[in-house]
Protein backbone atom coordinates (compact mmCIF):
# COMPACT_ATOMS: atom_id res chain seq x y z
CA UNK A 1 0.00 0.00 0.00
CA UNK A 2 1.35 3.42 -0.93
CA UNK A 3 0.90 5.60 1.64
CA UNK A 4 2.93 9.10 2.57
CA UNK A 5 2.66 12.58 3.78
CA UNK A 6 1.44 14.20 0.86
CA UNK A 7 -1.56 12.22 0.53
CA UNK A 8 -2.64 12.49 4.28
CA UNK A 9 -1.92 16.35 3.87
CA UNK A 10 -3.98 16.26 0.55
CA UNK A 11 -6.73 14.27 1.45
CA UNK A 12 -7.39 15.14 5.15
CA UNK A 13 -10.20 17.02 5.12
CA UNK A 14 -13.70 17.29 6.33
CA UNK A 15 -15.85 14.56 5.66
CA UNK A 16 -19.06 12.27 6.22
CA UNK A 17 -18.77 8.79 7.48
CA UNK A 18 -21.61 7.82 5.02
CA UNK A 19 -23.02 5.72 7.45
CA UNK A 20 -26.48 7.14 5.34
CA UNK A 21 -26.70 9.73 2.38
CA UNK A 22 -28.03 12.15 2.42
CA UNK A 23 -25.81 12.07 6.25
CA UNK A 24 -27.43 13.23 8.85
CA UNK A 25 -26.95 16.96 9.02
CA UNK A 26 -29.63 16.93 6.49
CA UNK A 27 -32.59 15.34 8.19
CA UNK A 28 -35.42 17.89 9.38
CA UNK A 29 -37.86 18.23 11.86
CA UNK A 30 -40.45 18.84 9.23
CA UNK A 31 -40.69 15.36 8.88
CA UNK A 32 -42.04 14.58 12.30
CA UNK A 33 -44.18 12.22 14.12
CA UNK A 34 -47.29 11.37 11.63
CA UNK A 35 -45.36 11.24 8.47
CA UNK A 36 -43.27 8.51 10.15
CA UNK A 37 -46.36 6.55 10.91
CA UNK A 38 -47.21 6.85 7.92
CA UNK A 39 -44.06 5.31 6.26
CA UNK A 40 -44.57 2.48 8.84
CA UNK A 41 -47.71 1.96 7.76
CA UNK A 42 -47.14 2.29 4.36
CA UNK A 43 -43.70 -0.24 5.07
CA UNK A 44 -45.25 -2.92 6.91
CA UNK A 45 -46.45 -5.50 4.72
CA UNK A 46 -43.19 -4.64 2.18
CA UNK A 47 -42.07 -8.31 3.52
CA UNK A 48 -38.46 -6.73 3.92
CA UNK A 49 -36.71 -7.96 7.73
CA UNK A 50 -35.92 -5.81 10.52
CA UNK A 51 -32.35 -5.03 11.93
CA UNK A 52 -33.46 -3.82 15.58
CA UNK A 53 -30.98 -1.25 17.44
CA UNK A 54 -31.38 0.13 21.05
CA UNK A 55 -29.54 2.66 23.22
CA UNK A 56 -28.43 2.75 26.28
CA UNK A 57 -26.97 6.15 26.57
CA UNK A 58 -25.29 5.96 30.20
CA UNK A 59 -22.20 5.48 31.17
CA UNK A 60 -20.17 5.13 34.42
CA UNK A 61 -17.50 7.87 33.74
CA UNK A 62 -16.73 10.22 30.83
CA UNK A 63 -14.38 9.36 28.28
CA UNK A 64 -13.02 12.78 27.23
CA UNK A 65 -12.95 11.39 23.28
CA UNK A 66 -16.00 10.36 23.06
CA UNK A 67 -18.25 11.45 20.31
CA UNK A 68 -21.59 9.35 21.42
CA UNK A 69 -24.80 10.87 22.64
CA UNK A 70 -23.90 9.65 26.12
CA UNK A 71 -24.80 10.60 29.89
CA UNK A 72 -21.97 10.09 32.65
CA UNK A 73 -23.70 8.63 35.87
CA UNK A 74 -23.52 6.72 39.13
CA UNK A 75 -27.17 7.13 39.81
CA UNK A 76 -28.33 3.66 38.22
CA UNK A 77 -31.95 4.21 39.28
CA UNK A 78 -31.84 6.66 35.92
CA UNK A 79 -30.91 3.27 33.76
CA UNK A 80 -34.15 1.59 35.22
CA UNK A 81 -36.25 4.44 34.84
CA UNK A 82 -35.21 4.53 31.13
CA UNK A 83 -36.06 1.50 30.63
CA UNK A 84 -39.39 1.15 32.03
CA UNK A 85 -39.82 4.25 28.67
CA UNK A 86 -37.91 1.80 26.10
CA UNK A 87 -40.28 -0.75 26.77
CA UNK A 88 -43.10 1.48 26.22
CA UNK A 89 -41.72 2.23 22.93
CA UNK A 90 -41.14 -0.95 21.95
CA UNK A 91 -44.91 -1.93 22.63
CA UNK A 92 -45.60 0.91 20.41
CA UNK A 93 -43.80 0.42 17.50
CA UNK A 94 -44.32 -2.91 17.84
CA UNK A 95 -47.99 -2.63 17.16
CA UNK A 96 -47.27 -0.70 14.10
CA UNK A 97 -45.31 -3.75 12.20
CA UNK A 98 -46.87 -6.46 10.59
CA UNK A 99 -46.49 -9.50 12.92
CA UNK A 100 -43.63 -12.51 11.41
CA UNK A 101 -41.44 -10.02 10.03
CA UNK A 102 -38.34 -11.74 10.65
CA UNK A 103 -35.56 -10.29 12.57
CA UNK A 104 -32.03 -10.75 11.29
CA UNK A 105 -29.94 -8.37 13.30
CA UNK A 106 -30.16 -6.55 16.64
CA UNK A 107 -27.70 -4.24 18.16
CA UNK A 108 -27.32 -2.49 21.54
CA UNK A 109 -24.99 0.36 21.27
CA UNK A 110 -24.19 3.51 23.98
CA UNK A 111 -23.06 5.16 25.55
CA UNK A 112 -22.60 1.56 27.11
CA UNK A 113 -25.42 -1.15 27.03
CA UNK A 114 -23.21 -3.32 29.96
CA UNK A 115 -24.03 -0.18 32.33
CA UNK A 116 -27.45 -2.31 32.89
CA UNK A 117 -26.93 -4.95 35.30
CA UNK A 118 -27.27 -8.47 34.41
CA UNK A 119 -30.85 -9.17 35.19
CA UNK A 120 -32.05 -5.83 33.64
CA UNK A 121 -29.70 -7.03 30.43
CA UNK A 122 -32.07 -10.36 30.21
CA UNK A 123 -35.19 -7.94 31.22
CA UNK A 124 -34.57 -5.84 28.28
CA UNK A 125 -33.69 -8.56 25.74
CA UNK A 126 -36.86 -10.69 26.77
CA UNK A 127 -38.93 -7.89 26.16
CA UNK A 128 -37.72 -7.37 22.66
CA UNK A 129 -38.26 -11.08 21.89
CA UNK A 130 -41.89 -10.98 23.15
CA UNK A 131 -42.93 -8.46 20.89
CA UNK A 132 -41.01 -9.45 17.75
CA UNK A 133 -39.74 -12.80 15.74
CA UNK A 134 -36.07 -13.22 15.94
CA UNK A 135 -34.31 -15.71 13.53
CA UNK A 136 -32.44 -18.64 15.15
CA UNK A 137 -29.72 -17.32 12.86
CA UNK A 138 -29.55 -13.67 14.26
CA UNK A 139 -26.73 -11.50 14.73
CA UNK A 140 -26.86 -10.49 17.89
CA UNK A 141 -24.62 -7.84 18.68
CA UNK A 142 -23.83 -5.64 22.23
CA UNK A 143 -20.74 -2.81 23.01
CA UNK A 144 -19.05 -3.96 26.05
CA UNK A 145 -16.85 -1.49 28.48
CA UNK A 146 -14.55 -4.29 30.28
CA UNK A 147 -14.90 -1.26 33.24
CA UNK A 148 -17.08 -2.11 35.92
CA UNK A 149 -18.04 -5.53 34.33
CA UNK A 150 -18.46 -8.47 35.79
CA UNK A 151 -18.64 -12.36 34.44
CA UNK A 152 -22.11 -12.42 35.33
CA UNK A 153 -22.83 -9.35 32.66
CA UNK A 154 -21.57 -12.11 30.09
CA UNK A 155 -23.49 -14.73 31.47
CA UNK A 156 -26.48 -12.77 30.83
CA UNK A 157 -25.87 -11.70 27.53
CA UNK A 158 -24.53 -15.24 26.45
CA UNK A 159 -28.10 -16.76 27.81
CA UNK A 160 -29.87 -14.13 26.24
CA UNK A 161 -28.55 -14.78 22.78
CA UNK A 162 -26.00 -12.57 21.64
CA UNK A 163 -23.08 -14.02 19.84
CA UNK A 164 -21.42 -10.88 18.53
CA UNK A 165 -19.80 -8.71 21.30
CA UNK A 166 -17.39 -5.44 21.17
CA UNK A 167 -14.92 -4.66 23.50
CA UNK A 168 -13.86 -1.01 23.88
CA UNK A 169 -9.96 -1.05 24.36
CA UNK A 170 -8.88 1.89 22.68
CA UNK A 171 -5.23 2.35 24.21
CA UNK A 172 -3.31 0.06 26.36
CA UNK A 173 -0.88 2.76 27.23
CA UNK A 174 -1.24 4.18 30.70
CA UNK A 175 -0.36 7.62 29.77
CA UNK A 176 -3.16 7.67 27.15
CA UNK A 177 -5.24 6.02 29.31
CA UNK A 178 -4.99 8.69 32.08
CA UNK A 179 -5.14 11.57 29.41
CA UNK A 180 -8.68 10.83 28.19
CA UNK A 181 -10.30 9.77 31.52
CA UNK A 182 -10.03 5.38 30.83
CA UNK A 183 -8.00 3.73 32.50
CA UNK A 184 -8.21 -0.08 31.85
CA UNK A 185 -5.01 -2.29 32.33
CA UNK A 186 -4.65 -5.18 29.68
CA UNK A 187 -4.80 -7.23 32.67
CA UNK A 188 -8.41 -6.46 33.27
CA UNK A 189 -9.25 -6.46 29.34
CA UNK A 190 -7.30 -9.83 29.04
CA UNK A 191 -9.80 -10.97 31.86
CA UNK A 192 -13.18 -9.83 30.35
CA UNK A 193 -11.98 -11.34 26.93
CA UNK A 194 -11.74 -14.46 28.37
CA UNK A 195 -14.64 -14.87 30.30
CA UNK A 196 -16.68 -13.86 26.18
CA UNK A 197 -14.12 -16.56 24.83
CA UNK A 198 -15.27 -19.22 27.82
CA UNK A 199 -19.00 -18.18 27.19
CA UNK A 200 -18.34 -19.18 23.47
CA UNK A 201 -19.75 -15.71 22.01
CA UNK A 202 -19.13 -16.61 17.96
CA UNK A 203 -17.32 -13.26 17.30
CA UNK A 204 -16.02 -10.88 19.18
CA UNK A 205 -14.36 -7.69 18.10
CA UNK A 206 -12.10 -5.04 19.80
CA UNK A 207 -12.17 -1.48 19.28
CA UNK A 208 -8.80 0.69 19.28
CA UNK A 209 -8.29 4.47 17.88
CA UNK A 210 -5.14 6.23 16.34
CA UNK A 211 -4.62 10.09 17.08
CA UNK A 212 -5.29 9.98 20.63
CA UNK A 213 -2.99 12.29 23.40
CA UNK A 214 0.38 11.20 24.21
CA UNK A 215 0.01 8.52 21.85
CA UNK A 216 3.00 7.28 20.12
CA UNK A 217 4.19 5.11 17.33
CA UNK A 218 6.23 2.89 19.51
CA UNK A 219 3.59 2.90 21.98
CA UNK A 220 0.87 2.08 19.71
CA UNK A 221 3.07 -0.93 18.25
CA UNK A 222 3.04 -2.09 21.95
CA UNK A 223 -0.84 -1.72 22.16
CA UNK A 224 -1.04 -3.58 18.82
CA UNK A 225 1.27 -6.24 19.64
CA UNK A 226 -0.89 -7.04 22.81
CA UNK A 227 -4.04 -7.18 21.45
CA UNK A 228 -3.15 -9.51 17.95
CA UNK A 229 -1.72 -11.96 20.71
CA UNK A 230 -5.36 -12.10 22.04
CA UNK A 231 -6.41 -12.78 18.50
CA UNK A 232 -10.12 -10.95 18.10
CA UNK A 233 -11.81 -12.51 15.03
CA UNK A 234 -12.62 -8.36 14.48
CA UNK A 235 -10.76 -4.71 14.59
CA UNK A 236 -12.58 -1.72 14.20
CA UNK A 237 -9.70 1.07 14.42
CA UNK A 238 -11.03 4.35 14.43
CA UNK A 239 -9.43 7.54 13.78
CA UNK A 240 -9.76 10.51 16.99
CA UNK A 241 -11.70 13.14 15.88
CA UNK A 242 -11.41 16.26 17.39
CA UNK A 243 -14.78 18.15 17.40
CA UNK A 244 -14.64 20.29 20.71
CA UNK A 245 -17.17 22.66 18.57
CA UNK A 246 -19.82 19.79 18.36
CA UNK A 247 -18.27 17.77 21.62
CA UNK A 248 -17.49 20.32 24.54
CA UNK A 249 -16.38 17.79 26.80
CA UNK A 250 -13.33 17.36 24.21
CA UNK A 251 -11.85 20.68 25.08
CA UNK A 252 -10.27 18.55 28.22
CA UNK A 253 -8.18 17.31 25.52
CA UNK A 254 -5.29 19.75 24.71
CA UNK A 255 -4.29 20.29 21.29
CA UNK A 256 -0.98 20.48 21.89
CA UNK A 257 -1.35 16.57 23.52
CA UNK A 258 -2.77 15.15 20.10
CA UNK A 259 -0.19 13.56 17.80
CA UNK A 260 1.09 15.73 14.87
CA UNK A 261 1.45 14.89 10.98
CA UNK A 262 4.08 12.93 10.89
CA UNK A 263 3.08 10.67 14.18
CA UNK A 264 -0.31 10.12 12.81
CA UNK A 265 1.12 9.17 9.40
CA UNK A 266 3.41 6.57 10.98
CA UNK A 267 1.15 5.36 13.38
CA UNK A 268 -1.26 4.74 10.43
CA UNK A 269 1.08 2.86 8.67
CA UNK A 270 2.46 0.97 11.75
CA UNK A 271 -1.75 0.08 11.94
CA UNK A 272 -1.89 -1.17 7.93
CA UNK A 273 1.78 -3.11 8.53
CA UNK A 274 0.70 -4.55 11.37
CA UNK A 275 -2.52 -6.36 11.09
CA UNK A 276 -1.69 -7.32 7.20
CA UNK A 277 1.42 -9.06 8.81
CA UNK A 278 -1.10 -10.84 11.26
CA UNK A 279 -3.43 -12.18 9.00
CA UNK A 280 -6.40 -9.62 8.96
CA UNK A 281 -8.39 -8.23 5.85
CA UNK A 282 -8.62 -4.79 5.40
CA UNK A 283 -11.91 -4.24 4.73
CA UNK A 284 -12.14 -0.27 4.18
CA UNK A 285 -12.10 2.68 6.16
CA UNK A 286 -11.64 1.28 10.31
CA UNK A 287 -12.17 -2.13 9.85
CA UNK A 288 -10.61 -5.29 9.37
CA UNK A 289 -11.42 -8.84 9.93
CA UNK A 290 -10.02 -12.42 10.18
CA UNK A 291 -10.19 -14.07 6.30
CA UNK A 292 -12.84 -16.43 7.23
CA UNK A 293 -14.94 -13.74 8.59
CA UNK A 294 -18.92 -13.07 7.57
CA UNK A 295 -17.39 -9.16 6.48
CA UNK A 296 -14.93 -10.23 4.35
CA UNK A 297 -17.00 -13.23 2.55
CA UNK A 298 -19.59 -10.39 2.58
CA UNK A 299 -17.41 -8.41 0.74
CA UNK A 300 -15.92 -10.68 -1.71
CA UNK A 301 -19.70 -11.48 -2.68
CA UNK A 302 -20.71 -7.89 -2.76
CA UNK A 303 -23.23 -8.34 -0.15
CA UNK A 304 -21.66 -6.11 1.73
CA UNK A 305 -23.99 -3.08 3.07
CA UNK A 306 -22.71 0.03 5.40
CA UNK A 307 -25.60 1.93 7.94
CA UNK A 308 -25.73 3.23 11.08
CA UNK A 309 -24.13 0.65 12.76
CA UNK A 310 -21.13 0.30 10.38
CA UNK A 311 -20.75 -2.42 7.90
CA UNK A 312 -23.22 -5.19 8.07
CA UNK A 313 -24.03 -8.09 6.05
CA UNK A 314 -27.59 -7.66 6.77
CA UNK A 315 -28.65 -5.57 3.64
CA UNK A 316 -32.02 -5.98 2.79
CA UNK A 317 -33.53 -4.89 6.23
CA UNK A 318 -35.46 -2.22 7.61
CA UNK A 319 -33.94 -0.46 10.59
CA UNK A 320 -36.30 -0.04 14.25
CA UNK A 321 -34.34 1.72 16.61
CA UNK A 322 -35.37 2.64 20.11
CA UNK A 323 -33.88 4.77 22.82
CA UNK A 324 -32.44 8.52 22.61
CA UNK A 325 -31.02 9.80 19.38
CA UNK A 326 -31.54 6.29 17.85
CA UNK A 327 -31.95 6.37 14.08
CA UNK A 328 -34.44 4.28 11.88
CA UNK A 329 -34.00 3.50 8.48
CA UNK A 330 -36.63 2.24 5.60
CA UNK A 331 -35.68 2.10 2.11
CA UNK A 332 -36.71 5.64 1.53
CA UNK A 333 -36.50 7.24 4.78
CA UNK A 334 -34.77 7.94 7.55
CA UNK A 335 -36.26 9.02 11.33
CA UNK A 336 -34.00 10.08 14.92
CA UNK A 337 -35.58 10.33 18.31
CA UNK A 338 -35.06 12.87 20.47
CA UNK A 339 -31.52 13.72 21.27
CA UNK A 340 -32.44 15.26 24.49
CA UNK A 341 -33.58 12.46 27.19
CA UNK A 342 -36.00 14.39 28.71
CA UNK A 343 -37.75 15.21 25.77
CA UNK A 344 -37.78 11.82 24.39
CA UNK A 345 -39.00 10.64 27.84
CA UNK A 346 -41.66 13.37 27.81
CA UNK A 347 -43.06 12.10 23.87
CA UNK A 348 -42.80 8.20 25.46
CA UNK A 349 -44.89 9.55 28.43
CA UNK A 350 -47.90 10.24 25.99
CA UNK A 351 -47.57 7.41 23.98
CA UNK A 352 -46.06 9.21 21.38
CA UNK A 353 -43.78 8.42 19.29
CA UNK A 354 -40.39 9.80 20.21
CA UNK A 355 -39.52 11.12 16.29
CA UNK A 356 -37.95 14.67 16.27
CA UNK A 357 -36.51 15.13 12.80
CA UNK A 358 -36.08 13.13 9.53
CA UNK A 359 -35.67 12.53 5.69
CA UNK A 360 -37.71 10.96 3.09
CA UNK A 361 -35.09 10.63 0.19
CA UNK A 362 -35.73 11.51 -3.51
CA UNK A 363 -34.85 8.89 -6.17
CA UNK A 364 -31.46 10.86 -6.56
CA UNK A 365 -30.64 10.86 -3.74
CA UNK A 366 -30.94 6.95 -3.45
CA UNK A 367 -29.21 6.53 -6.95
CA UNK A 368 -26.69 8.41 -5.36
CA UNK A 369 -26.51 6.42 -2.01
CA UNK A 370 -26.07 3.06 -4.13
CA UNK A 371 -22.90 4.75 -5.56
CA UNK A 372 -21.70 5.53 -2.72
CA UNK A 373 -22.18 2.30 -1.21
CA UNK A 374 -20.78 0.21 -4.16
CA UNK A 375 -17.35 2.33 -3.91
CA UNK A 376 -17.41 1.65 0.27
CA UNK A 377 -18.78 -1.51 0.52
CA UNK A 378 -18.08 -3.73 -3.05
CA UNK A 379 -14.52 -1.42 -3.54
CA UNK A 380 -15.81 -1.13 -7.67
CA UNK A 381 -18.55 0.66 -9.69
CA UNK A 382 -19.33 -0.61 -12.96
CA UNK A 383 -20.71 2.46 -14.31
CA UNK A 384 -22.61 0.59 -17.11
CA UNK A 385 -24.62 -1.75 -15.04
CA UNK A 386 -25.00 0.57 -12.87
CA UNK A 387 -26.32 2.92 -15.72
CA UNK A 388 -28.98 -0.22 -16.67
CA UNK A 389 -29.96 -0.74 -13.35
CA UNK A 390 -30.94 2.84 -12.88
CA UNK A 391 -32.03 3.95 -16.40
CA UNK A 392 -29.14 6.46 -16.95
CA UNK A 393 -26.88 7.11 -18.74
CA UNK A 394 -23.74 6.76 -15.91
CA UNK A 395 -20.89 9.49 -17.20
CA UNK A 396 -23.19 11.99 -18.10
CA UNK A 397 -25.68 11.51 -14.78
CA UNK A 398 -21.93 11.73 -12.84
CA UNK A 399 -20.55 13.89 -14.57
CA UNK A 400 -19.12 15.96 -12.33
CA UNK A 401 -18.35 13.27 -10.30
CA UNK A 402 -15.97 11.55 -12.85
CA UNK A 403 -13.94 15.06 -12.38
CA UNK A 404 -13.62 15.43 -9.26
CA UNK A 405 -12.24 11.74 -9.29
CA UNK A 406 -9.04 12.82 -11.45
CA UNK A 407 -7.03 13.68 -9.07
CA UNK A 408 -7.94 10.54 -6.86
CA UNK A 409 -6.77 8.66 -10.02
CA UNK A 410 -3.38 10.80 -10.10
CA UNK A 411 -3.04 10.05 -6.78
CA UNK A 412 -3.69 5.87 -7.16
CA UNK A 413 -6.85 5.57 -5.07
CA UNK A 414 -8.34 4.55 -8.04
CA UNK A 415 -8.14 3.05 -11.34
CA UNK A 416 -10.69 4.08 -14.06
CA UNK A 417 -11.32 1.77 -17.25
CA UNK A 418 -14.14 3.06 -19.12
CA UNK A 419 -16.84 3.99 -16.65
CA UNK A 420 -15.51 0.80 -14.36
CA UNK A 421 -14.64 2.56 -10.91
CA UNK A 422 -12.24 0.07 -8.92
CA UNK A 423 -10.92 1.37 -5.35
CA UNK A 424 -7.22 0.27 -5.21
CA UNK A 425 -5.38 -1.03 -1.98
CA UNK A 426 -4.40 2.60 -0.85
CA UNK A 427 -7.81 3.79 -1.89
CA UNK A 428 -9.43 1.77 0.84
CA UNK A 429 -7.93 3.99 3.44
CA UNK A 430 -9.94 6.86 1.59
CA UNK A 431 -12.76 5.84 0.90
CA UNK A 432 -14.60 8.77 2.94
CA UNK A 433 -12.84 10.94 0.19
CA UNK A 434 -13.84 8.86 -3.21
CA UNK A 435 -17.42 9.06 -1.77
CA UNK A 436 -17.40 12.43 -1.57
CA UNK A 437 -17.64 13.33 -5.27
CA UNK A 438 -20.64 11.82 -5.47
CA UNK A 439 -22.00 13.58 -2.51
CA UNK A 440 -24.37 16.31 -4.30
CA UNK A 441 -24.95 17.74 -0.83
CA UNK A 442 -21.47 18.93 0.09
CA UNK A 443 -21.20 22.48 -0.33
CA UNK A 444 -24.70 23.56 0.01
CA UNK A 445 -23.68 24.79 3.99
CA UNK A 446 -25.63 28.15 4.35
CA UNK A 447 -22.69 28.68 7.10
CA UNK A 448 -19.03 27.77 7.94
CA UNK A 449 -19.87 25.75 10.86
CA UNK A 450 -18.23 22.41 11.07
CA UNK A 451 -19.87 19.64 9.95
CA UNK A 452 -17.95 16.67 10.18
CA UNK A 453 -14.37 15.22 11.27
CA UNK A 454 -11.53 14.57 9.10
CA UNK A 455 -11.59 11.53 7.13
CA UNK A 456 -8.05 10.66 8.25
Amino acid sequence: MHFDAQLLTKYSKPGPRYTSYPTAPYFSPDFGKQAWLEELSSTQNKGRDLSLYVHIPFCDTLCHYCGCNMIATRHYERATAYLDYLFREIDRLAQLVAPGRLVRQIHWGGGTPTYLHPDDIRRLFAHLKSHFTIAEDAEIGCEVDPRELSAAHITALAESGFNRLSLGVQELDSKVQQAVNRVQPEALVREVYGWMRDANIASINMDLMVGLPHQTVAGFADTLDRIIDMAPDRLAVFSYAHVPWLKKHQILIKDADLPDLAARIALQQLLLERLNDAGYVYIGMDHYAKPNDELVKAQRNKTLYRNFQGYTTHKNCDILAFGVSAISQTEEVYVQNAKNLNHYQDEIVHDNLATERGLRISAEDRLRRDAILKLMCDLELNGNAFGEQWQIDFSNHFADALVQLQPLQQDGLIERQGNHLLVTDTGRLFLRNIAMCFDAYLGQETDNTPRYSRTL
